[in-house]
C-alpha cells in the first residue's frame, strides 16, 4: 500500500520530523510514502502567488512567515536525498504539490526544471485569483459566484493543468465538492474528459481521502461517479492520505484502495 501525499508543512525541514512520519507508516503496515509540501513553502514560489495578495483575508493568510516562503527548496532536496539513503523500513520518495497558475506556468516550468523531483503534484487550489477551500472562501467565492461558473472553471483549469505536461500526479481532482456545494449540471462529461486527459498525458489520478476526514465530506475519497468513470476509463490511481502531521499517514487508505478494487 502507499500513501501518495504528505506534507511536511507544519514541521521543520530535519531528519528527525520526517522520521515521525516514516515510523507511522511503517505502524500502519505501508509499503511506501510519498512526502511533498505545498509550494507556497518555498521562497522560489512567491511569486505565483501575487494575484492572491489582492484580497487581505489572503494576502495576510500568505504573509505569515512562519508557514510561508521560509525555505528554500534546495534545503528540503538535500534532506529527502540523505533521506532516501537511509536503510527504512518503508520505500520514501520526495516531491513538490505545485499551485498551477496558467499565466505563470513559465515561471513555474523554470523552478521545476532546476531541480530533480520523484514526481510532482499538479494542483488547483484558487479559481481566478481566490482560494475555494479556505474558511473565508465562503464569502470571497461561493456566496458571490455562480457555482456552475466556479465548478467550469474549475474543470477548465484542471485541464490546462494536465496539458500543461509539467506533473505527474493530479491532485484530489473533485476536492471542489469540499463544502458539499453542487453545481446543477451533470458532470459525467466533465469527468469523460478528465479521463481522456489523464490517459494521454500519462498522469495518476489521486484517490485523495483528505476532503474525508480533513473537511468531513461524506466520500472517502473521489466521488462515486468521478471514481466509477476513472475505473471505466482505465485512468491510473494512487492513493493519498493528504497527510500534514505525522499521525494522519495512512489515514483511510485501506478504505481508499479497497474503493478502487471493488
Amino acid at each position: 500500500m502507499i500513501d501518495g501525499h504528505i506534507h511536511l508543512e507544519n514541521g521543520p525541514l530535519t531528519k528527525e520530523y520526517v522520521l515521525l512520519f516514516v515510523e507511522e507508516a511503517h505502524k500502519k503496515g505501508l509499503d511506501a510514502i510519498q512526502i511533498l509540501d505545498h509550494t507556497h513553502r518555498f521562497i522560489e514560489f512567491e511569486p505565483i502567488y501575487e494575484e492572491l495578495k489582492q484580497y487581505p483575508v489572503q494576502k495576510k493568510w500568505l504573509e505569515n512567515k512562519e508557514m510561508k516562503f521560509k525555505d528554500h527548496l534546495i534545503t528540503f532536496i538535500e534532506l529527502m536525498e540523505e533521506i532516501k539513503e537511509m536503510d527504512l523500513p518503508v520505500q520514501v520518495t520526495y516531491g513538490l504539490e505545485v499551485c498551477y497558475v496558467p499565466h505563470h506556468e513559465e515561471k513555474i516550468k523554470e523552478i521545476l526544471s532546476q531541480y530533480h523531483f520523484d514526481f510532482i503534484v499538479g494542483a488547483i487550489h484558487s479559481i481566478e485569483g481566490i482560494l475555494y477551500d479556505m474558511s473565508f472562501s465562503r464569502e470571497l467565492l461561493w456566496d458571490v459566484y455562480d457555482v456552475n461558473d466556479i465548478y467550469q472553471r474549475y474543470y477548465e483549469l484542471v485541464f490546462q493543468l494536465i496539458q500543461s505536461d509539467l506533473f505527474t500526479q493530479l491532485a484530489h481532482p473533485d476536492t471542489i465538492k469540499l463544502f458539499e456545494i453542487y453545481p446543477s449540471y451533470d458532470l459525467k462529461s466533465t469527468y469523460e474528459k478528465l479521463s481522456q486527459l489523464l490517459n494521454e498525458h500519462h498522469m495518476k489520478a489521486e484517490n485523495n481521502v483528505g476532503c474525508f476526514y480533513r473537511y468531513h465530506h461524506p466520500d472517502v475519497g473521489l466521488s462515486e461517479e468521478l471514481l466509477k468513470i476513472f475505473k471505466q476509463n482505465h485512468v491510473e490511481m494512487i492513493t493519498a492520505s493528504d497527510a500534514h502531521h505525522p499521525s494522519d499517514v495512512g489515514s483511510y487508505i485501506v478504505q481508499a484502495s479497497q474503493r478502487i478494487k471493488d
